[in-house]
């Protein structure tokens, strides 16, 4: 079965992705190190890491396998997430791919580097109603692709 996992410290999608998950059965982990209130879904987990900078971040790459999804705006992680064969999806509804992974973490080091030197400052724009709805019709097909992925895993079709 797919399974999501949620990077959900600063999650906004949070709610509509244990929805979505909850109409097609799929076991969903959301992954903090703490302050997210447990969901009544037996379908949820709440799993608490140890409080570090990569605590979550470790927890969902030592976990997810071919075919499940990874809700997420950090690029390293998504990129971890993309390398075990799995899905890795923005808040936003942007999809991480094979083809954009490398130029995303590049893009990330260049502006890290332009904020470390004070050349930028702010952050990203606010997160939007479409934004949104974006990131529930970008799941929803994200979800039976990875539901078909592994069907044909199973069935022998894919390798």
């Amino acid at each position: 079965m797919t399974d999501i996992f949620i990077d959900a410290d600063a999650c906004p999608v949070k709610d509509e992705t244990i929805r979505v998950a909850a109409r097609h059965g799929l076991k969903t982990y959301l992954v903090s190190d703490g302050g997210i209130r447990p969901s009544q879904s037996p379908l949820v987990e709440l799993v608490i890491v140890a409080q570090g900078a990569d605590a979550a971040d470790d927890w969902i790459a030592d976990h997810i396998r071919k075919s499940d999804i990874c809700v997420t705006n950090d690029i390293p992680l998504a990129a971890r997430c993309l390398e075990r064969g799995s899905f890795a999806i923005r808040p936003n509804g942007e999809p991480f791919t094979e083809n954009g992974i490398g130029m995303a973490l590049a893009g990330r080091e260049l502006m890290q580097g332009l904020r470390e030197s004070g050349k930028i400052t702010g952050g990203p724009n606010p997160f939007s109603r479409s934004d949104r709805s974006q990131f529930l019709n970008r799941l929803e097909t994200t979800v039976q692709a990875a539901i078909r992925q592994r069907q044909a895993r199973e069935t022998g079709d894919l390798p």
